[in-house]
């Protein structure tokens, strides 16, 4: 379920940042002076007191109190928070409820103010909340909500309840929600709006302002005004601060712009994002291919896109499935993660089998054993950060060929000075440790650190171009790059840093110089 700060309505009641203001612990500052009619020193009144428990830390707040501020609170204070900039921390603290304070929590609260708190909701809740609730208490509420908000409840809801859902509803918005539920919920035509302001371009300023006025309340954008021509095409987009600025009798046709930036429904949320940004836009169109206007995509919901696709990501960084969440069954989160894990169980004991083939040079030289962990914990480290680098690099749709390989080349050369550097430091450091404390001769000692600087160089050189480069060719065949996540990387540059590390030592330390222990 979206979460919209954004467009909860400040009507009036919210209370006004002052000089006599104060935050709370946590960073959130209430009202406790004049700017709601409270004198200093006197209490602060029931409103700030709930806004206080519900944004406090958990371990701030006995386990009742919040309970106590959502159910036995004054129902008119209670719609005053909601009103508010705090109907998101309302929506939090409700997932700890259970149904039948969720129930008792509704009963305290009107339909308008139970859409606001339902449109804050997470996924998981919304349908726990809604599936405690009959046909008509659920018409009521829609009443009030947004039909893209709608269409997010009704896509998770079970198929027969749906139907019967749309089936209740007006006409017009009947189709509006359908037209919305065709669209995969993780593309543009998913995450629309069909709530905008669009008048045709002959209109002219005043007929425009009136009609702003008058569906400018039941819209989530009216600083933008998409213009339409007789076809019902968007041929242009016209600034609320130009409308206001110009005469009466201009037309929308001589203010708009016609340099239209959209997207198409099918577009993944993630492009429309990079879109957004890249333009700095407040809203971006959606337009079918008749360049007719189905919708258009908020800031607010992109954030929403941001968060979900940046979560995504370090969860498939980390080799786990990102759809898990806290309140996932345990037997659920494994099975979503053996598969993975499997995988990389095999990819490991291939890596078994390359020491293996070693064997020989461990049985000549045993103390080599003590330090491959460093040149593989390493190796693995520096691809990591590669691969965190390529992938932040790759939303940059832009990204040219040339562009590219400069990355790979910045990440290897990074990756190789990382690594001389730290060559000299294993030089020394592990030739004393050896000398001293494994009581070895200083020329071997020496000898055994500086093919092991070496190969720690060479490994880490690998592992920088590896985490690039593979995230890359994921990227080229049309696979996620967070799919190269850690743990692939990392096995990866195991089996590299192996065959480095045991290939070096076999050549350097036995062919060359003849060492045994």
């Amino acid at each position: 379920m979206v979460r919209k700060i954004d467009e909860i309505k400040n009507v009036g009641k919210n209370k006004m940042l002052s000089a006599d203001e104060s935050p709370t612990d946590n960073g959130i500052f209430i009202s406790n002076g004049t700017a709601d009619g409270i004198a200093d020193g006197e209490e602060p009144d029931d409103v700030d007191e709930i806004i206080d428990v519900i944004t406090s830390d958990d371990d701030e707040v006995e386990d009742g109190d919040i309970r106590e501020a959502l159910i036995e609170s004054d129902e008119e204070d209670l719609n005053e928070v909601i009103e508010s900039p705090y109907a998101i921390d309302v929506a939090i603290a409700l997932e700890d409820f259970s149904d039948r304070e969720l129930l008792e929590f509704y009963e305290k609260v009107d339909d308008e103010h139970m859409a606001q708190t339902l449109e804050q909701m997470d996924e998981d809740l919304a349908q726990r909340f809604v599936a405690l609730l009959d046909y008509k208490q659920l018409i009521s509420i829609f009443g009030y909500m947004s039909n893209d908000d709608i269409a997010d409840i009704l896509g998770e809801m079970p198929i027969y309840r749906r139907k019967d859902l749309l089936r209740m509803m007006k006409s017009k918005d009947n189709i509006e929600i359908q037209s919305l539920l065709l669209y995969g919920e993780d593309t543009a035509g998913g995450i629309m709006t069909t709530e905008y302001i669009a008048i045709r371009r002959d209109a002219t300023i005043a007929q425009t302002i009136k009609k702003i006025k008058e569906i400018g309340p039941r819209t989530e954008v009216i600083d933008s005004i998409y213009v339409l021509n007789g076809r019902k095409e968007l041929v242009g987009v016209a600034d609320l601060r130009e409308i206001l600025s110009r005469d009466s009798d201009d037309t929308l046709r001589d203010i708009m712009d016609d340099n239209i930036i959209s997207v198409s429904p099918e577009m993944d949320q993630e492009e429309v994002s990079q879109i957004v940004a890249k333009y700095d836009l407040k809203a971006v169109p959606v337009l079918n291919r008749k360049g007719s206007l189905l919708g258009i995509i908020t800031v607010d919901d992109i954030i929403d896109v941001l968060v979900e696709e940046q979560t995504e990501d370090i969860l498939r960084m980390g080799g786990a499935s990102a759809s898990e969440d806290l309140d996932e069954p345990v037997f659920t989160s494994v099975k979503k993660r053996l598969p993975w894990l499997l995988v990389l169980l095999v990819l490991s004991m291939a890596i078994s089998t390359l020491v293996g083939a070693f064997e020989e040079v461990v049985a000549c030289l045993p103390i080599l054993i003590a330090f491959q962990s460093l040149i593989l914990d390493m190796a693995g480290n520096v691809g990591t950060q590669s691969l965190a680098v390529t992938i932040r690099s790759l939303t940059n749709e832009d990204l040219t060929s040339k562009e590219k390989f400069r990355l790979v080349s910045k990440e290897g050369r990074v990756a190789l000075t990382n690594g001389i550097i730290l060559a000299f430091v294993a030089l020394f450091g592990v030739g004393l440790y050896v000398y001293a404390f494994k009581v070895h001769d200083i020329k071997f000692a020496f000898a055994v650190s500086g093919c092991i600087g070496i190969s720690l160089a060479i490994a880490m050189l690998i592992s920088g171009v590896m985490g690039t480069a593979i995230p890359m060719f994921f990227k080229k065949i049309g696979v996620d790059p967070a799919v190269a996540s850690g743990p692939l990387i990392t096995t990866a540059n195991d089996a590299a840093a192996v065959i480095t590390y045991y290939g070096l030592s076999r050549a350097l330390l036995i062919n060359l110089l003849g060492l045994t222990y």
